[in-house]
């Protein structure tokens, strides 16, 4: 299926998504932890990235001549379709803005400064699995100096 057919312009919707997720991780780093902005940034912003993953996914992946996820080359075979490189991206912003909302709820309910977990979160913003082995020792240490197992 081409990109033509779906009438996808890759470029904007590159952008949207892009912007769409770096409004979440500002919102989710320096504005309050309000319940209406958790669900903003959570079901508005992270929902609608899973929404435009699964389009992208459902009408790329499965069309590229040799792609898949059983060896390295036949994943970056996946990755030279301009879509699914874009659903690529679309699946990083998403986890990681759900991870680093994860992490702040967690940080938040244990009374984790936000000057602490500010970083943590911007770590996650750029390297997510890394932000997510941070937020999991801040978490950590908090708890061993709270006494808490």
């Amino acid at each position: 299926m081409s990109t033509a057919v779906l009438h996808l312009p890759l470029d904007a919707l590159f952008s949207a998504v892009s912007t769409a997720a770096m409004v979440g991780w500002v919102l989710l780093i320096v504005g309050p932890r309000l319940a209406v902005l958790r669900r903003v940034i959570g079901v508005g912003i992270v929902g609608s990235l899973c929404l435009v993953y699964g389009v992208l996914a459902m009408a790329f992946f499965f069309t590229v001549p040799g792609g898949g996820f059983g060896t390295l080359d036949a994943v970056m075979r996946l990755f030279t379709v301009r879509e699914v490189a874009l659903a690529g991206w679309v699946h990083y912003l998403a986890f990681d803005l759900a991870v680093g909302l994860w992490i702040a709820q967690r940080a938040d309910a244990e009374g984790v400064s936000r000057w602490l977990q500010a970083p943590v979160l911007v770590v996650t913003f750029m390297f997510g699995p890394l932000g997510l082995l941070m937020g999991a020792a801040v978490l950590a240490v908090r708890r061993r100096r709270a006494g808490v197992a």
